[in-house]
């Protein structure tokens, strides 16, 4: 058995785009659009998966865009997604320059949660053991659900 793929449903496949590869660093490997059922899937993959979700098509997030208008709702229902990072700190930070709310800061140097523009929640987790805990993140208080 192998993991594949976490499907994700977007109301605005260019603001989950923006979010997604722009904000949060995920790479597009492949899209699939498909006239006849009127939908996009756009498989993204972190910078450490590129080669293996090119290769063996895994692991990839699928951002589904049905192009009839559809309102979305609880987009928590299924968990969340979870993504290790080298730098716990520098990527909240860079999430915060770009107007993401940081919904649970990583006080403890080793987790932190945010949401997508569809609501999607996502942990951010550091590689290896848990950096220093360090300010602004150490007196921040959660924001929101996560």
């Amino acid at each position: 058995m192998r993991y594949l793929h976490t499907m994700v449903r977007v109301k605005d496949l260019d603001a989950s785009l923006d979010f997604y590869c722009r904000v949060f660093g995920l790479t597009e490997v492949r899209r699939i659009e498909n006239e006849k059922g009127r939908f996009t899937l756009v498989f993204l993959a972190a910078p450490d998966d590129v080669e293996a979700a090119r290769d063996n098509k895994a692991p990839c997030l699928e951002l589904t865009y049905n192009w009839d208008t559809e309102d979305y709702t609880g987009g928590r229902n299924f968990g969340h997604l979870a993504y290790e990072v080298d730098d716990i700190h520098a990527t909240c930070r860079t999430l915060m320059e770009n107007g993401v709310t940081i919904n649970r800061p990583p006080r403890d140097g080793h987790m932190a949660f945010v949401r997508s523009p569809d609501g999607i929640s996502i942990e951010i987790l550091q590689k290896g053991g848990s950096l220093t805990p360090a300010e602004p993140w150490l007196s921040m208080p959660n924001t929101g659900s996560w």
